[in-house]
């Protein structure tokens, strides 16, 4: 008796530990709130690494999760380096990706 009644328990607070879960993984409200919470980190990581190339104000940056990527045309090679070595050194940069361009003479 003693068992079945353990093992009713056990199942007992298993389905409710699964019912809890799933409420919370089917709440939108809570996803979409997460989501405008990343949204706002890349916007303030974007805006950090842009104040980090303020003298370059062809460069475009986008962030996401932690990557920037930068974008435009650059003046030469060493402009670009530059540009992706201050991007780098911002915290909260995981990676940098360059699409950037060295303008033709």
């Amino acid at each position: 008796m003693r068992k079945t009644n353990l093992i009713a328990t056990l199942l007992t607070a298993a389905a409710l530990g699964t019912a809890s879960l799933a409420a919370v993984a089917a709440d939108p409200q809570q996803d979409a709130a997460l989501a405008g919470a990343g949204a706002t980190t890349d916007a303030a990581l974007a805006a950090k690494v842009k104040a980090a190339l303020a003298d370059q104000k062809q460069i475009n940056v986008t962030s996401t999760q932690g990557v920037v990527v930068l974008s435009g045309t650059v003046a030469n090679t060493d402009v670009g380096t530059k540009a992706i070595q201050a991007a780098s050194a911002v915290a909260g940069v995981k990676e940098v990706k360059s699409e950037l361009t060295v303008a033709s003479k």
